[in-house]
């Protein structure tokens, strides 16, 4: 993973090209809700702001809110995840991704988690 991969308190990864972040949700998150149902994501055009929600993904557990790790407009959303969900869990990094935004304030970045704090949150989420 490169430094520009970075991580949200709760379980969703950016990785931010120039002005430009992939978003999806962490390897972690899809484990730990495991046989996905149904996924809401934003159409392009729509502004996120940070640490609100973008979207939905329920599960047979549960049903979450998908928070945005940055605020910005979606420029690109990955309509196949919508119709095949198990590249969330599959490959969550990769072919699961769920949104391209375009930043709009790079500042934000800094109220992220690096890999190695969002392992650390990671264990002691686990517990």
């Amino acid at each position: 993973m490169s430094d520009s991969l970075y991580y949200s308190q709760t379980h969703e990864w950016a990785r931010v090209s120039r002005d430009v972040a992939t978003i999806g949700i962490t390897d972690f998150a899809a484990q730990q809700l495991s046989d996905l149902i149904h996924l809401e994501l934003p159409k392009p055009k729509t502004q996120l702001k940070q640490n609100e929600p973008l979207g939905e993904v329920e599960s047979v557990k549960t049903v979450s809110d998908i928070n945005s790790p940055l605020s910005g407009e979606v420029i690109e959303r990955n309509d196949s995840v919508l119709t095949d969900l198990n590249k969330v869990n599959a490959d969550p990094f990769g072919a699961g991704w769920m949104v391209k935004v375009k930043v709009a304030n790079p500042a934000e970045l800094k109220n992220l988690l690096t890999e190695a704090a969002y392992k650390k949150l990671c264990e002691t989420d686990a517990h």
